[in-house]
């Protein structure tokens, strides 16, 4: 198919022609018509004309079909423009929510730096039977399995809270010989607040056994300490069965 300007350059080839015709020569595929002594030209510009328009509505056509998947291609491309935005939006939240969560682990491990450590267990001893006695008796709990902050004292058997706050505290004593009594008194400074005591059985496998625990406010040089009470006992060996512990829960 010609394009449009082959058949622009047709019709101005045949117009020529139709001049050359005037002066007696016949040039092309016109047609010669005598009439009167005068020639006519006629030439059949009618299917080129009709092949012109078929191809400008064609071209035009084509233009509307290209001027189509532009649009749609620029929307296209708005479209993935708008979810890379959408996506950047999301990575910069998922980025701020990653910065304040380390920022947060990092206040904790300074926090958790910061904060006093405190925690303690010991048992009695190896040596066996200790009391009775005709008065009350701080144990020395010697054996000493765990001090972190050094706040218990093996030597004096007291704990002294190194910082204000709440800590807990638990004991377990036990005596092996019949007909006796065991006894365990907790002192917050030189105030007893608990009192617990067991009588063995008279026979030869006769035993007491005494516990208790609880939570306690301290301030910052506050003591704690156990006491065994006049006229009893209590047994420890090497398997430990009367013990003290305690650390803090947490500083006010």
């Amino acid at each position: 198919m010609r394009t449009a300007a082959a058949l622009l350059a047709s019709l101005l080839c045949l117009t020529w022609t139709w001049a050359q015709g005037e002066s007696g020569e016949v040039i092309g595929n016109a047609n010669i018509q005598e009439d009167g002594g005068k020639r006519n030209i006629s030439p059949d510009i009618w299917a080129e004309l009709k092949e012109l328009r078929d191809m400008a509505i064609e071209q035009k056509v084509e233009l509307r079909n290209s001027k189509s998947k532009i649009e749609k291609l620029e929307q296209e491309n708005t479209d993935l423009l708008a979810r890379v935005a959408a996506s950047e939006n999301k990575n910069t939240v998922l980025e701020t929510r990653m910065s304040s969560s380390e920022i947060e682990v990092e206040e904790l491990k300074r926090e958790n730096a910061d904060r006093p450590k405190v925690a303690f267990s010991a048992s009695l001893t190896d040596a066996g039977h200790v009391g009775p006695f005709n008065t009350d008796i701080t144990l020395k709990f010697s054996k000493v399995f765990t001090n972190i902050g050094q706040a218990y004292s093996p030597t004096t058997g007291i704990f002294t809270a190194p910082v204000r706050g709440v800590y807990y505290f638990r004991f377990t004593l036990r005596d092996n010989r019949a007909s006796s009594w065991i006894g365990a008194k907790l002192y917050h400074n030189d105030e007893r607040l608990m009192l617990n005591d067991d009588y063995s059985t008279p026979t030869s496998y006769a035993y007491a056994i005494v516990a208790n625990a609880l939570a306690l406010q301290l301030e910052k040089g506050d003591v704690v300490r156990i006491d065994l009470g006049a006229s009893h006992g209590v047994f420890d060996d090497s398997n430990d069965h009367t013990t003290f512990s305690g650390f803090l829960l947490f500083p006010l």
